[in-house]
């Protein structure tokens, strides 16, 4: 298992990207494009790439992190297959070092379904427990997505 940090992705690392992304989020969240990942991905200012790769080289999470509105905010994916056995943590933790906070929003309900017709399982927990905090009145609600603010401060 090893995390690459990078500031641009190649077209086979911005492939399994779209393929983790469409996978793994709601289904209304998904690009119908790699076009459209991409114009995505050129709206975040200075923004750094960390993608876990397992023995074989493949992808199986990945995150960002960018500034905006003079806070660091961060995004992160893991496949569900992989889920619950500490690479999140370990990818998370990547994106802590060097780092006073990290911003997010995050979906904090179960409402939502996955290209595959399963449900989509809220990360609220997996946060907490990685120190997080939930501002519950600090709400992001667009057609697409219903998510709240969470985010980490170093204790050092």
């Amino acid at each position: 298992m090893t995390i690459l940090q990078t500031t641009t992705l190649t077209t086979g690392q911005k492939e399994s990207i779209y393929k983790l992304w469409n996978t793994e989020y709601p289904e209304k969240l998904t690009f119908k494009t790699m076009s459209d990942l991409d114009n995505y991905l050129m709206t975040l200012p200075n923004v750094s790439y960390y993608l876990l790769k397992n023995d074989s080289n493949e992808i199986e999470g990945w995150a960002m992190k960018f500034i905006m509105a003079n806070e660091k905010w961060f995004a992160i994916t893991i496949d569900s297959k992989t889920q619950g056995k500490g690479k999140g943590t370990l990818l998370l933790n990547k994106l802590k070092e060097k780092e006073e906070s990290l911003s997010g929003w995050v979906i904090d309900h179960e409402n939502d379904v996955k290209q595959n017709g399963e449900k989509y399982k809220s990360p609220v927990l997996f946060y907490l427990k990685n120190g997080f905090k939930v501002y519950s009145d600090l709400r992001l609600e667009i057609p697409i997505l219903s998510a709240v603010k969470i985010s980490w401060h170093s204790t050092e």
